[in-house]
This record gives structure tokens, C-alpha cells and sequence, in this order.
């Protein structure tokens, strides 16, 4: 699962008992520092430095404003892009900051590709897991850390008609900044779950009805060779480290991704999108459409 385009040094080996997703190689995410946890009774939520969603870039905000579900703080526009808006019929929820584009380069960084736009909003909920277990394609991610990573994994879930993606509240980045602009509208179309323990969550997902196959270069069989059926969950490991050892163990099946190619590991991303398209083609032929 080596993403060698970064040009940044690989992880260690992974520790003992840790399962490769892929094949060799990872591409390092880079770990989110978390304050102290939330108190008890609320429901899990990312524990990063702040409750605000920062969102970025045409398709990233101009999905986030057709979605009713949005709750929007903050809305700042350069006048070529409330323009634009306009001519495709994106009405704003609240009164925009009409801004010259320096002044997002300001906020953002210079490095940020944000086309004229920037909002803070709230993050959308959570669904909860007995929600999750009725839709027939759902993607759950085991401690993926890289937020360039996970936003493309939304996008590819998005495509591909995922019902939603499970994940830990904590070990993942915040779907927000990097995360959404590289998701490119897909956080309005595919909920994050969050959970507290995710070995727990996948019994949870089996007791409901789900097949859970977890994506790992051990797997006894290709994907494309293994037996799947709606409900599916399809489990994807951390950069470089791949499953850890309960998650694996909580699978009904390993599945491994056979390679023809000289080049035997895929970027987590790309691991993805590859498998959800054998998914689907399979619960195609199960006879069950997207739910």
C-alpha cells in the first residue's frame, strides 16, 4: 500500500501481530493530536481542536450548500464566485462575507486550492450503527490516519453508492479542511459513523445481518474469488500497519487484492475504490441494487 507520489520516507515495519491491508509498504499519515476525551454519556464525536467543519473549494462547498443537513457559521465568498453561484442556482443559507481572494489565501494558507470559497459550518451528524447496518455497501476504517487518504476514499464512496463509512472517533483526522476539499463533495453523500471501539462495532454490524470481509494481503482468496453478498461491509487498515489483530479477527473473511502487475501494493485509496467496484459488481449480481 506504498503511496510513493509524496516523496516522504516509509512507516517502520509494522508491529507484531498488525496485518498489511495490500501488500508492502504504506503511505505514512501522519497522527492527530487529541485533547483530553469528551466527558461520559454524550455521543462519540472526533476529539480534535474544534466543533467547526472548514470547508473549501467550488465542488466542496457547493455540495455542502445544496444539503439541507448543513448548518452553516460562517460563508466567505470573492465576488467572482458569488457570481457563479448565482448562475447555478446555490442559494445561501446565511449572508456571505463578499472578500477579495487574498483574504482566504490569508486564512487557508497559500497552498490551498479554494477557488473563490470558505465556510465554516457544523459537522453532520452521526448516524447511528443500527442505521448504518440497513443500507447493502458500507465501507469501516481501521485507525486510517492520512486525511488526503481518507478524503479520496470518501469520494470513491460516494461514487460508488456506499451507504456510509465506520470509523473511530479517535485515531481518524476530522472530516474537515484537507479531508473535505480532497473528498470533493463526498462528505454530503456518505455520513461518517463514528464508534468508540470498533472490534465492538463490527459485531454489532455481524448481529444485524452484515458480511464482513476484511481487505488484508494474508486473505485466504482474491476479493474478486471470495463470496460476497449484500449486506456487505468492506474493512480497510491503516497506512503501512494495515488491520490490527482483533479487527481482523472480528471479520467473517480476509480478502486480499491479487495484483498481475509488477508492482504487488496499491495506496489505500486506490485499494478502495478497486474493491468497492468488485463490490458492486457483485451485489449486482446478488440482485441487490444500491440502497
Amino acid at each position: 500500500m506504498s503511496d510513493t507520489s509524496s516523496g516522504r520516507p516509509s512507516r517502520p515495519p509494522p508491529r507484531s501481530g498488525a496485518r498489511r491491508p495490500f501488500g508492502k509498504g504504506g503511505a505514512p499519515g501522519g497522527p492527530r493530536p487529541f485533547p483530553a476525551g469528551r466527558k461520559s454519556g454524550r455521543p462519540p464525536a472526533w476529539e480534535g481542536e474544534s466543533d467547526v467543519a472548514l470547508l473549501y473549494g467550488w465542488h466542496t462547498v457547493a455540495e455542502a450548500l445544496r444539503n439541507p443537513k448543513r448548518r452553516f457559521r460562517r460563508i466567505l465568498v470573492t465576488e467572482n464566485a458569488a457570481h457563479r453561484l448565482t448562475e447555478e442556482g446555490i442559494a445561501l443559507p446565511i449572508a456571505p462575507e463578499v472578500v477579495r481572494p487574498s483574504e482566504i489565501d490569508k486564512l487557508l494558507g497559500p497552498d490551498a486550492v479554494h477557488q473563490g470559497l470558505l465556510a465554516e459550518s457544523d459537522h453532520l451528524p452521526s448516524p447511528p450503527l443500527s442505521k448504518v447496518a440497513k443500507h447493502d455497501l458500507v465501507l469501516v476504517l481501521d485507525q486510517i490516519t492520512d486525511p488526503h487518504n481518507v478524503g479520496a476514499i470518501v469520494r470513491s464512496a460516494a461514487a460508488f453508492g456506499v451507504g456510509a463509512i465506520v470509523t473511530t472517533a479517535r485515531h481518524s483526522p476530522v472530516a474537515t479542511g484537507v479531508l473535505a476539499k480532497s473528498a470533493s463533495g463526498g462528505l454530503e453523500h456518505v455520513p461518517f459513523c463514528l464508534v468508540q471501539n470498533l472490534a465492538r462495532a463490527l459485531t454489532e454490524l455481524k448481529d444485524n445481518g452484515m458480511l464482513v470481509v476484511g481487505l488484508d494481503s494474508e486473505g485466504p482468496a482474491d476479493i474478486e474469488d471470495t463470496m460476497l453478498r449484500a449486506p456487505l461491509a468492506l474493512v480497510l487498515g491503516a497506512e503501512g500497519k494495515g488491520l490490527r489483530q482483533l479487527t481482523g479477527q472480528t471479520c467473517d473473511v480476509l480478502a486480499r487484492i491479487d495484483l498481475p502487475g509488477v508492482i504487488k501494493s496499491l495506496n489505500v485509496s486506490n485499494a478502495a475504490a478497486l474493491s468497492l467496484g468488485i463490490a458492486r459488481r457483485a451485489l449486482k449480481r446478488d440482485g441487490r441494487a444500491p440502497s
